[in-house]
């Protein structure tokens, strides 16, 4: 991919833009929130943010609260992809 520098003007040669998605399952999250019962020790696990687990949480239509109480199960449709 190839951008317009905003200094000088000249193309630059660039492999890519922002950083890589995670992709993180959703059955991951669910199952280290039920072993750990806390969203910062299960973002430590997964090697993510804690904002990551509550926007994928929050686009399957899901809340923290209910994971960890074991309230609901895995919806057996598929994974929404999280962007964050």
């Amino acid at each position: 991919m190839k951008i317009v520098c905003p200094k000088c003007g000249e193309e630059i040669k660039v492999s890519g833009l922002g950083r890589r998605r995670l992709n993180i399952p959703l059955k991951n999250v669910y199952e280290s929130l039920r072993a750990h019962r806390n969203v910062l020790a299960a973002a430590k696990q997964l090697g993510c943010s804690q904002g990551y687990i509550f926007g994928l949480l929050k686009i399957n239509g899901l809340k923290v609260k209910d994971v960890i109480r074991g309230k609901v199960t895995l919806p057996d449709t598929k994974q929404k992809e999280c962007i964050l």
